[in-house]
């Protein structure tokens, strides 16, 4: 067991948390929540040993094994992507090659009776306890069934680390940990950069082999298949529920009308206490009774209603103008780099006000897809875009696109118009730039606060034909569901690149399947799609073993 006791966090004196105390169990999988800024990566980091708490500690067992995924990291460049991913034993191998060393000077020492002769065997005795209590395992396999796993080729095996994006290079760090076999994993958003395939590999591994595992995440489905434990994050401190994310929701909703009830009452009783005080103050026959109502009031503990925001943007896109009948129409379509083949003799066909999602594990054509459309790369076969087809395009590099020296709120300005234009500041508001955040130049933001703005950008301009790629590796919850409502009322056609089946879920209504160099037409929702997968894997599974 693993213990958080009174732990308090303060910036500048005033805290962020205070005196927040649980206990973390074997088997306990616990989603961390809260809003942003509530100090859920900053509690992760405390108990990952990162950073110290103003007061406060964190105890665990001598021998336990804590393993912590950052959202942002960077793993070594000088070797390839099996030898990064096989450091997660560097610990094991050390042992036995320290304990080789050491029973090779004992071969050859003969000062039998001296302190320096004990204290080698007394060494090799308790690494020899240690070692030999490990279970035996064939490391070079257990390295290999985990980086398949998580969606790498053997083909990508020997590759340098420093060929892979940030996405990929955090999966590498993620097989490191999960070969640990940790005691406690903790994991801040996992599953920005992985496909839908890649998390559904790892919330098998988190909910049958993992130990116990604390989250931080906004794919809502990720989080209600893998926990069982709610703790939310909030006003400086904690609520523990033994349930998962659905039904922490609604128990939070209950909590939350209950306080509302009882400060109302509260905030009732201190209008009339006040009221009574302020009539007879100046009344010598009540002085008495008026010294004791102020002191009830010096004394009374106020009640506080846990934050909650309310605030809820009605955004809309702007109507789309009428395209043809079919915005993109792709016959024979053939795509290869080098020797490299990526999808061959592909075919498709999106029709007006189609809301459409390309899934597909990483690497398989997704995005080259959606270049081939915006016509930003060459290729064999044919494709058109429909008449009065007007693009709008969100990539995952869109945050380089954004000027520098404009702030914020001179970013969106610029470009809006109509009504939105008086809803600016609740527009960022509700993408998480409040305050002083919305005066910050454009250069200064983070990686994620820049992808917020490339995207409220893209929601303002009149469109058509709308193709997202990965368009909520940044988004809370909330803003998702602000965005996910928007792209429901969109007029006109979606093109969906994304592994959040949350997001998709209610959204795409057909689903074209990216693999083995082929193009799959599914006629159906993401929810039908993945239901018709497992059917097929598990018959895919009976013809092999038959």
């Amino acid at each position: 067991m693993i213990s958080v006791d009174a732990l308090t966090v303060e910036f500048s004196g005033s805290p962020l948390f205070s005196n927040i105390s649980f206990n973390i169990n074997e088997n306990d999988r616990i989603a961390l929540m809260g809003k942003n800024g509530a100090g859920k990566s900053t509690l992760l980091k405390i108990i990952a040993g990162v950073n110290a708490p103003t007061r406060g500690k964190v105890s665990a067992p001598k021998d336990a094994v804590i393993a912590y995924l950052p959202q942002h990291l960077l793993t070594e460049d000088n070797c390839t992507v099996f030898e990064e991913a096989s450091k997660a034993f560097s610990k094991i191998l050390g042992m036995k090659e320290r304990i080789e060393v050491l029973n090779k000077e004992l071969e050859t020492r003969t000062d039998y009776e001296s302190e320096e002769y004990y204290k080698i065997i007394e060494e090799v005795s308790e690494l020899s306890e240690k070692y030999y209590s490990i279970e035996e395992v064939n490391f070079d396999a257990e390295v290999e069934k985990t980086l398949l796993g998580l969606g790498f080729l053997r083909s990508d095996f020997t590759r340098p680390t420093k060929e892979f994006s940030g996405g990929w290079r955090m999966r590498i760090e993620l097989a490191k940990i999960l070969l640990q076999k940790p005691d406690l994993i903790l994991l801040d958003e996992p599953t920005n950069h992985m496909d839908i395939e890649s998390i559904q590999w790892l919330e098998d591994f988190l909910v049958n082999s993992a130990k116990a595992v604390i989250v931080i995440s906004h794919d809502k489905t990720f989080v209600d298949n893998i926990t069982n434990r709610t703790i939310e994050v909030t006003m400086g401190r904690i609520y523990d529920y033994k349930v998962n994310y659905t039904q922490y929701l609604q128990l939070r909703k209950e909590r939350r009308e209950q306080q509302q009830k009882a400060y109302d009452e509260q905030q009732r009783q201190i209008a009339d206490i006040q009221t009574f005080i302020d009539r007879f103050k100046g009344t010598y026959s009540k002085t008495l009774q008026v010294q004791s109502r102020v002191k009830m009031l010096e004394k009374m503990e106020i009640l506080e209603v846990d934050e909650v925001d309310t605030s809820h943007l009605n955004l809309k896109f702007p109507p789309a103008p009428r395209s043809g009948n079919y915005p993109v129409i792709a016959e024979d379509l053939s795509k290869k780099y080098g020797d490299h083949v990526v999808f061959k003799d592909a075919s498709m066909t999106i029709e007006r006000g189609q809301k459409v999602a390309f899934v597909g594990k990483n690497g398989e054509g997704k995005s080259t897809m959606v270049k081939a459309i915006m016509g930003e790369i060459d290729f064999e076969g044919k494709l058109q875009a429909g008449h009065n087809c007007m693009i709008g395009y969100f990539a995952q590099n869109q945050a380089s696109l954004l000027e520098e020296d404009l702030t914020v709120f001179q970013t969106i300005d610029n470009i809006a118009q109509g009504d939105i234009r008086t809803k600016i500041k609740d527009l960022l508001g509700a993408f998480m730039f409040s305050g002083d955040a919305i005066e910050k130049k454009v250069k200064v933001l983070s990686g994620g606060e820049k992808t917020r703005l490339a995207m409220i950008k893209l929601l303002l301009q009149p469109v058509n034909l709308l193709i997202l790629d990965e368009p909520t590796n940044h988004l809370d919850i909330r803003t998702k569901d602000i965005l996910k409502e928007a792209l429901q009322s969109f007029d006109g056609t979606l093109i969906l690149v994304s592994h959040d089946r949350d997001f998709l879920d209610g959204l795409a209504t057909k689903v074209f399947e990216f693999g083995n160099k082929r193009i799959k037409e599914h006629f159906e929702d993401i929810n039908g799609f993945l239901r018709n997968k497992k059917l097929e894997n598990l018959r895919e599974i009976e013809r092999k073993t038959a």
